[in-house]
């Protein structure tokens, strides 16, 4: 009898040790969790002399350093842009020739399309005057193309007797000069040449045939340009209001309010470029005709196209103009045209743009280059031209849309302000 309660006492106690150690491991698990309190030190005496203490684990999130995660958020946002941009990059080259078609057809509708709107004001109906203008348009383009061609085939002859006798006063400059130059080396460089074209047949008549690819290209961009042109000086505001279905619902009050000012900022671009250009041919084409070059007036026609080419058709073109002086007219001639066309740019740069285009267009010239290099890098001459347009178009967008989303930051804040006059809710903290 008396040994039944003791071993019950000595079982009790057994199993009051045991929660104790259990209680204390987990009390140490938990702490383990929450981490080590900064003021508090474990006491080892406290802990039996089995348990072993274990330092927790930071987050891997927060093992990382601060800069190194905002390189990573940022690195990989930007590989999913410029995979995006290649991919549009990729589908615009592939079919380049429907988005260059489409663009052209929006620079001449927005050359045309005030005509389009005065026609309008006057009283005639939609139908006859996008038929009246687009018609006039085309037939303007037209007639100067044939101007252009009419006038090399008519001066051809001239043209190429005069480069001869440049060629050959050339040579007897080169026999007479200090360069030593012999006959002899004159007639071996000839024969280089004969030989090197001779050598290449294949790859002239190669790109004979690429040239006529490029001809029918030409022919079905042009087609599908005035048809593009008819449809948006007809019934461009429904098109426009077409594409604002396919935006996002919260975006569409930001772009709805963008998409005008985009279309005055290119209205604007173009029609201050027509004026410039038309000035620079005709200045410029007045100074070849005084100083009696050949061809002046299709060189004043290449002047007004290339103009459209930012910086680099100037040059393009003044230096075509140059040269055509000089192995026609000689060295003075050449010297007094390259004078005309540089106090014509230089005017043009410093006084007409800024005047006739306005800050509402205005780039950097940096941006002119970069922008030029890489649409001639995309999409050939055609990318060039349109290249510069479309930095305008983006930076008056890009504009818009940062005013746009700092006044509705302004006004959800002046709504969830409370009404002037009412008092200020107390604070929960205690002073």
């Amino acid at each position: 009898m008396s040994r039944v309660p003791r071993w019950l006492g000595r079982l009790g106690a057994g199993l009051t040790e045991m929660g104790e150690r259990l209680d204390e491991r987990r009390a140490e698990a938990e702490k383990e969790q929450d981490g080590p309190e900064p003021e508090q030190d474990v006491d080892a005496h406290v802990l039996p002399d089995h348990v072993t203490v274990v330092p927790a684990r930071p987050d891997p999130a927060q093992a990382v350093p601060w800069g190194v995660r905002v390189a990573a958020e940022v690195g990989w946002r930007v590989l999913v842009l410029a995979g995006t941009v290649w991919v549009l990059m990729q589908v615009i080259s592939a079919v380049r020739l429907v988005v260059l078609a489409f663009v052209a057809a929006l620079l001449i509708t927005a050359l045309l399309q005030p005509t389009v709107a005065r026609l309008r004001r006057y009283g005639l109906p939609r139908g006859p005057a996008t038929a009246l203008t687009a018609i006039s348009g085309f037939v303007v383009m037209g007639l100067i193309g044939w101007f252009v061609t009419w006038q090399v085939m008519e001066n051809i002859d001239t043209l190429s007797s005069q480069i001869q006798d440049g060629i050959d006063q050339l040579r007897k400059w080169l026999l007479n000069s200090p360069f030593h130059v012999t006959d002899k080396q004159i007639n071996q460089i000839a024969k280089d040449l004969r030989d090197a074209v001779g050598a290449n047949t294949d790859q002239i008549t190669s790109a004979g045939l690429q040239g006529v690819t490029v001809v029918v290209e030409a022919l079905t961009g042009i087609l599908l340009t005035v048809f593009s042109t008819l449809f948006l000086l007809y019934d461009g505001r429904r098109i426009w209001e077409w594409s604002l279905k396919l935006v996002p619902a919260a975006a569409r009050p930001g772009v709805a309010g963008a998409g005008p000012r985009a279309w005055r900022t290119l209205t604007a671009y173009v029609r201050g470029t027509v004026i410039v250009a038309l000035i620079d041919a005709i200045f410029i084409g007045l100074g070849i005709y005084f100083l009696n070059v050949p061809m002046a007036v299709p060189l004043a026609v290449f002047i007004f196209l290339f103009a459209f080419i930012p910086l680099v058709g100037a040059v393009v073109s003044g230096a075509l103009a140059v040269v055509v002086a000089l192995v026609t007219q000689g060295v003075f001639t050449a010297v007094m045209v390259l004078v005309v066309v540089l106090a014509v740019q230089q005017i043009e740069g410093h006084v007409l743009q800024p005047f006739i285009l306005g800050r509402a267009v205005r780039v950097h010239p940096l941006a002119v280059v970069l922008s030029v290099a890489a649409g001639g890098m995309v999409a050939g001459i055609g990318g060039a031209v349109v290249a510069v347009p479309l930095v305008a178009v983006t930076n008056t967008v890009v504009g818009y849309l940062r005013a746009y989303s700092q006044e509705q930051a302004r006004r959800r804040a002046a709504r969830s302000a409370p009404p002037p006059g009412l008092p200020t809710p107390p604070s929960d903290s205690v002073s």
